[in-house]
Parts: C-alpha cells; sequence; structure tokens
C-alpha cells in the first residue's frame, strides 16, 4: 500500500520540517558521552514507559483511599484499559500508512541510539502508551495526570532523540491516545462504575476500597476482674446486665 505520510527520502539532505527536526534532535547524541546515549535510550525504551505503569499504580492507590473509591478506582482502570486498547487500535493505523521509520529512510545519518525493527514509524507505540495513561489519569487526579504528561513529553523527546520516529509519528501517537481516552470514556465509565460498585461488596473488596484504620484494629476485651468470695468476674457481670 502506498505510504500516505512523505518518508523524507527525496532528498539525501533532508528537505522537511520532519527530517530537519529528527536530524538535529539526533545530532545531540553525537556530543554526548556514550553512557549517557545508553542511559537516555534505555529510558526512551523502557524506563518512561514503566514510570508510566507505575503512575498508574499509585493512581489506583489513591482511588482506593477516596470517599467515592469505586468510581476513581474505576476512572484509574479505565487510563490503563485506554492505554492497551490505544495500542491494539495503532495497529492498523501503521498498516495503513506504512511510514519508514528515520534510520531506513536515510541510512547512515543518524546515530541510532538501540537497535529497532525497521517496522511501521507512524504512530510512534511509546508515544500513544504514555499519552494515553496521562490524559486517563488527568480525569480523574489531576496532579497525577500532570506529572504523567510530564513522562509523555519526555517519551516523545526521547523517541527523536534515538532516531526511530519523526516528530510526527511522536504527535500522532499523542493524539490516537488522547482520542481513545475521552471519545470511548463515557461508555467505558458506564460499564467500569457499577462493575466497580459490585465489586467492592465482594471479596474483591479490598481492590475497590483501602480499609479503614479503625476496620485494621484488633477488638480489644475487656479484661474479667475477679470477685471475692465466688462472685462471677465483673466484666461477665456487666454483659449479663
Amino acid at each position: 500500500m502506498a505510504t500516505l505520510l512523505a518518508d523524507d527520502s527525496g532528498a539525501m539532505g533532508g528537505g522537511s520540517i520532519d527530517w530537519t527536526l529528527v536530524s538535529g534532535i539526533n545530532g545531540f547524541a553525537r556530543h554526548l558521552p556514550s553512557w549517557l546515549d545508553s542511559t537516555l535510550a534505555f529510558l526512551g525504551e523502557y524506563g518512561v514507559p514503566l514510570a508510566s505503569v507505575l503512575m498508574l499504580v499509585a493512581g489506583w492507590s489513591w482511588a482506593r483511599r477516596r470517599p467515592d473509591a469505586p468510581a476513581a478506582v474505576a476512572g484509574v482502570l479505565w487510563a490503563g484499559l485506554a492505554s492497551g486498547l490505544a495500542l491494539v487500535l495503532n495497529i492498523p493505523v501503521r498498516a495503513i500508512v506504512q511510514r519508514q521509520r528515520p534510520f531506513v529512510a536515510h541510512p547512515g545519518q543518524l546515530d541510532l541510539l538501540t537497535a529497532h525493527q525497521a517496522n511501521g514509524s507512524f504512530a510512534s507505540d511509546h508515544a500513544t502508551f504514555t499519552m494515553a495513561v496521562a490524559i486517563g489519569l488527568l480525569l480523574v487526579n489531576r496532579k497525577l495526570g500532570l506529572a504523567a504528561g510530564a513522562l509523555a513529553a519526555a517519551e516523545g523527546f526521547l523517541r527523536v532523540f534515538m532516531g526511530v520516529h519523526y516528530p510526527t509519528d511522536v504527535v500522532g501517537g499523542y493524539a490516537l491516545g488522547t482520542a481513545t481516552v475521552l471519545l470511548l470514556a463515557p461508555l467505558a465509565m458506564a460499564v467500569l462504575v457499577p462493575l466497580t460498585r459490585s465489586a467492592s461488596r465482594t471479596a474483591a473488596a479490598p481492590l475497590i476500597v483501602a480499609p479503614s484504620r479503625s476496620s485494621r484494629r484488633p477488638v480489644r476485651r475487656a479484661a474479667a476482674v475477679p470477685r471475692p468470695h465466688g462472685g462471677e468476674p465483673e466484666a461477665d457481670r456487666d454483659l449479663a446486665a
């Protein structure tokens, strides 16, 4: 199928803004120590996505302590489900667009920081996932959403810096992740909120609502005080009364 996005391969020196940006940003790698390049590549490939997953865990921990815990947990659950769904939706997008990655379209002109298969470049899976998490969390907790959004921004920069994506690949991933979360949120929450409310009344309740401190304290029984002359213990007598 014909490529729908320009792959910037028409001129060996570049020429489009997309190629100019990726070559310029990737060019910083040549001026950095090799250990720092390797560290940034690891963060871009694994570290930031893992941090986004940990943000979901933090959101779940926060949601369980909310007065409206079932609804809050449902929101965090949707953030996780939407990020996975957005990745699935990106599969046909890549198949339709069939855009070459920058290191494929411009062989030898980039400092490729990680071994990567030459599959479709648009849209970026990493950008799609991290932004979906960020938008999903933003719907339930502003601080967590903004923190996850900062991670998504860093991930987008790193994917271009590594030489594996064009900036528009990242923007496309951001758009796909955002659209998946927002457009399907009403339907998803209509299903997930009743589900979490029902689960909060089952053995799975600790996953939905954090046990209160008072419910975790052991119940102390009053010590029985012996009565002289064979009388019944004072505590037991009070209960009988």
